[in-house]
């Protein structure tokens, strides 16, 4: 079957294997089309003249290096770290967040140049190619969007390589170092070769980026005091930091003393189990710190709710579903409970560990005088007899007529 045809067509570039071989791949395969890059700077450890200079030399007319990480942190991170978003219970969702900040900036740029397709280099086994066709579908739903590895024969990275070298793009990478990595400010992920075998414990030794295993940590511990305003990170030990700031300056002190090193073997939202292992450090420290403030200032029952949501919350957005009506809507619930989320978390760190070490808000709900075993004067204890009887009357309503049925037979 014949391809449409495109003459210009914008890839969602990061410089990596997959999107180096796209670029000529695309020329050849798409009529001679002209190839512009965009790369979504958002935290990622880059030299970005040298990916520049990379793009064209692959092919590419010109690469835009758009500064997202400000928007990624205050209109993605931090909203889903106020929900406690975790998918699975675990995952902090590092790559999830980053998909659709970038599939809207590439819309726009997109329009801006007049393109009349969009490519990404995602596998058609993951879950970003669902994320930023989504992504890409919210801003502009008749967009045509070409996923190579839906394509083309190349089977495997081995195919890439040869393809590579076939057409002499140079490469950062070689075979035996050739994780599949994604990297921004909130995590760093690794997933393939060795690590594709749950059973083999992960050398961290060989793979951490971002800080060093708890073995490697230093013996002491430190402390790290985080203030909140509604919901917002705003100042570490006393110091008001920007947001970009903030989670830099938690990255370093996480990774020093091994905190945030994630392996797990998750359900992709294609079907299949895939093991990785990510290191979010200073987001590990800050949803420990959110939650622990949390504790103290959130009714019973908006709380237990609460936890619901973020379950719901971080599947959405896992799946993609960022800019849908009810992850819109869940983030309205979220944004009312984080209305008295002012405070102040201590915590202490030590090999891998989070240990808590305190925490004060104005607006706390715990009341010392409520809690105390000492003697106090505004709870009466035999008062929970009474309490306990109607609490518990519909399981004595139903154990007597049990009874009741038993002696019938």
């Amino acid at each position: 079957m014949t391809k449409k045809q495109f003459k210009k067509v914008l890839l969602a570039y990061s410089g990596g294997l997959d999107t180096s071989v796209i670029i000529p791949w695309l020329k050849e395969n798409y009529g001679d089309c002209e190839v512009i890059g965009m790369t979504g700077n958002v935290g990622q450890e880059e030299d970005w003249a040298a990916v520049e200079e990379k793009a064209h030399n692959s092919g590419a007319s010109k690469l835009y290096i758009e500064d997202l990480r400000q928007e990624f942190i205050e209109d993605y991170i931090f909203p889903a770290m106020q929900a406690g978003a975790k998918y699975e219970g675990t995952y902090l969702l590092g790559t999830a967040y980053a998909r659709p900040l970038i599939a809207k900036r590439m819309v726009e740029i997109a329009h801006q140049e007049g393109c009349d397709a969009i490519a990404h280099g995602c596998t058609g086994k993951g879950n970003d190619q669902v994320r930023f066709e989504l992504g890409i579908r919210e801003f502009d739903p008749s967009m045509p969007i070409i996923a190579p590895w839906r394509e083309w024969d190349l089977k495997s990275r081995e195919d890439e390589f040869k393809y590579a070298e076939a057409h002499n793009i140079p490469l950062p990478i070689t075979r035996e170092t050739n994780y599949s990595k994604d990297e921004n400010l909130w995590h760093l992920s690794h997933e393939g070769l060795d690590l594709e075998d749950p059973s083999k414990q992960p050398s961290y030794e060989k793979i951490l980026e971002l800080g060093v295993s708890p073995k490697q940590a230093p013996d002491e511990s430190a402390y790290v005091t985080i203030d909140f305003e509604q919901g917002i990170p705003v100042a570490l030990d006393g110091q008001k930091l920007s947001a970009l700031e903030l989670v830099e300056s938690l990255n370093e002190l996480g990774g020093k003393y091994g905190i945030g090193i994630l392996d797990i073997v998750e359900n992709r939202l294609v079907g299949m189990k895939s093991r990785g292992v990510y290191e979010t450090p200073g987001g590990t420290i800050l949803y420990h710190a959110h939650q622990k403030l949390e504790q103290i200032v959130l009714d019973r029952d908006t709380m237990h709710y609460k936890q619901q949501v973020a379950l719901k919350y971080a599947e959405l957005v896992y799946n993609g579903l960022w800019f849908s009506p009810l992850r819109q809507a869940l983030q309205a619930f979220v944004d009312q409970t984080q209305v008295n989320m002012t405070g102040q978390v201590k915590l202490e760190l030590y090999k891998g560990n989070i240990i808590d070490a305190g925490v004060t808000s104005p607006y706390s709900l715990y009341s010392e005088e409520l809690a105390t075993f000492d003697e106090d004067d505004i709870y009466a204890q035999d008062d929970a007899e009474g309490f306990i009887k109607l609490f518990g009357l519909p399981q004595s309503a139903r154990a007597m007529k049990e009874q009741t049925w038993k002696g019938q037979k």
